[in-house]
Formats: structure tokens, C-alpha cells, sequence
């Protein structure tokens, strides 16, 4: 796929910036599975030197590295696609700096194809990428968790996925008919129904692994990307998966708790500023409890998607079997 862009979406972008030319000057990363690429691109005669867009382009015949190539998945892809350009156009500018995202500077429909075009958070002042990470780091990322939840907290999700996450049971019958750990397959359901139940449901960012998070120099301010999985949900799914996606299994034993009590520190934080109305303690009480549960459910994605996967390990089978004990 060659790296311009339509007429149309470079007419876009040169009315939104004011830019009076751009070049595309080089690719960010290319899509998971060949839907397009995000793009940086340089604008001259505009306020901002670059900005980054996200070009997707629906491809005839899917080319997945596991090989779910199914209607379902495609499916899911496209509504992903949509789901990001309705969090962008339509709940993105509630968050405030307390939880950074790039801002939307437009975004245009070309047929099959889709342009969001996005402030460049590597010149806004979040240049970094992290494969490893110290405690600041995590207090960092924890922290944006807790600030966009307690931002979204009693918010219908309109527009978004009704439930978020990228592995959530209702769009992965393939993974689960293929899972092998059937007292985890028989209550798959129980615990995607009592995760759903929450009383206290926000908006969970769905996909917030260390690779969606964009820090400043110094590490102490980040900044997310990705929100193609975005929606309604309880906010410990967001915790467990950010926690797994950095933490190797003894260290996630080791620190469970602590991480879990800046999580929680974090939010009473974030509420009594964005929500001063709702009892922090309640919200803990209910999340805390539905932790487990929210890990195990990323755990039996994990296991039908990918069997052999490095994050499949003796911390998870613990707590899943805790689970399972309970239902």
C-alpha cells in the first residue's frame, strides 16, 4: 500500500491546520493486520511543523499473523475503526490533562477509507516509548487510568463499544470454542456477566498496554493512544490488562496490592475533582473485588487466542482458579 494520501484527505487536513502544503515524511507503524498505517506529516506554513494521521484502509482479504481471518474479526475491525472516530469527534475533549490525548484536528470518510488526523504527541511533549518500565512509569500510566475513569464514570457509551475491550467474550466465540480449559470455557459467561453487571461502569480505554502510552522525557507524564476498543465497562478490565502488559508473573505477585492501592489513591484523587458526588469507597469496594475476575477474563481470551502465549503463567492460573472457586 503506497504512503499518499487522496485528494480529499489532503484538502482536509490543509483546511483543519491552515497548512498551505504537506508531504508525508514517514510511517509511524503500520496497522495490525495490513488495515492501514499511521502516518506522520510535515505541514508547511502551519502552526504545527507535523501531525500524525491514522489511515485506514479495509483491505480485500485479511492476512492475520494467528490466523483468525473470520468475518467476526473483520467485522470488528471495521466497528473499531468507527467506535475511534466516534470517541474522538464526540467524547474526546473531556479529557483534560489529567488524562492526555491527542487532539482531534479532523477526521474524513473516503469511501472505504478513514483519515483521523491528530496533534503529534511526540511535539507536544511526549516523545517517549517504553518496553521496560520503573515504578514512576506505572504510577504514570496508573494515574491516566484513574483520571479517564473517574472523567467517564455514569456515562452511556454512545457510539462506543457497549462493552469495551478488544478481547471482551461477545466478539470472541472463535477463541473461546477453541479454549481447552473447560471449567474456565463453562464460566466464561458467569464472569462476563458479573464484570458487566458492575454497578460502578465507565468507559475503559480497552486496549492500555505500555505500548499505547506516550511519556515525556522525564517519564512522569503520559499521554494514550488507541482507542479503537473503547466503551463501557468496570475499570479494573483497563488495571489488569495494564499491570499484565508490563510485569513479567512475579512481579505481578509481588506487587498486585501496592499497585492496586495507587490505582485507588489515584481515583479518589480524580473524583473528588471530576465527580465530587460519588462515594469513592463504594467504587473501591465493588472494583476491588471484580479484579480477579477481570484479570481471568483477559486470561481465558488469552488461552483460546494463544495457547503458548508468554503472558499465560502460574499468577494468572492462581487467580483464575481463585475465580473459578467462586462461581
Amino acid at each position: 500500500m503506497h504512503d499518499s494520501l487522496s485528494p480529499r484527505f489532503e484538502s482536509a487536513i490543509l483546511t483543519a491546520t491552515g497548512a498551505a502544503s504537506l508531504r508525508v515524511s514517514s510511517v509511524i507503524q503500520e496497522l495490525w493486520s495490513g488495515y492501514g498505517k499511521i502516518l506522520r506529516i510535515s505541514l508547511d506554513g502551519a502552526t504545527h511543523p507535523t501531525i500524525v494521521a491514522k489511515h485506514v484502509r479495509m483491505p480485500a482479504g485479511g492476512n492475520h499473523p494467528r490466523g483468525w481471518n473470520t468475518d467476526i474479526s473483520h467485522q470488528r475491525k471495521l466497528t473499531s475503526y468507527q467506535v475511534e472516530t466516534a470517541w474522538y469527534r464526540d467524547h474526546s475533549t473531556r479529557c483534560d490533562e489529567t488524562c492526555r490525548i491527542p487532539r482531534l484536528l479532523t477526521f474524513e470518510q473516503d469511501g472505504d477509507e478513514i483519515l483521523l488526523a491528530l496533534e503529534d504527541l511526540d511535539a507536544a511533549g511526549y516523545p517517549a516509548r517504553l518496553t521496560r518500565v520503573d515504578p514512576h512509569h506505572i504510577d504514570a500510566c496508573l494515574s491516566w487510568l484513574a483520571s479517564f475513569h473517574a472523567t467517564f464514570i455514569g456515562s452511556p457509551p454512545s457510539g462506543l463499544w457497549q462493552t469495551g475491550t478488544y478481547w471482551h467474550l461477545a466478539t470472541r466465540p472463535g477463541e473461546l470454542d477453541a479454549l481447552d480449559d473447560l471449567p474456565l470455557k463453562n464460566a466464561a459467561a458467569e464472569i462476563d456477566r458479573r464484570l458487566n453487571s458492575a454497578t460502578w461502569q465507565t468507559f475503559v480505554h480497552g486496549d492500555a498496554k505500555l505500548a499505547n502510552f506516550c511519556f515525556s522525557p522525564d517519564g512522569t507524564q503520559v499521554a494514550a493512544v488507541d482507542f479503537q476498543y473503547t466503551g463501557g465497562g468496570c475499570g479494573m478490565k483497563d488495571v489488569a490488562y495494564f499491570i499484565g502488559s508490563c510485569l513479567d508473573e512475579s512481579a505481578c505477585e509481588t506487587h498486585e496490592e501496592q499497585l492496586l492501592a495507587t490505582y485507588f489513591c489515584h481515583l479518589r484523587e480524580a473524583l473528588a475533582a471530576k465527580q465530587p458526588q460519588l462515594d469513592p469507597a463504594a467504587i473501591e469496594t465493588e472494583w476491588r473485588t471484580l479484579f480477579p475476575l477481570a484479570w481471568t477474563d483477559f486470561h481465558r481470551f488469552l488461552k483460546g487466542w494463544s495457547p503458548g502465549h508468554w503472558k499465560i503463567n502460574s499468577y494468572s492460573e492462581r487467580l483464575a482458579r481463585q475465580v473459578l472457586a467462586t462461581i
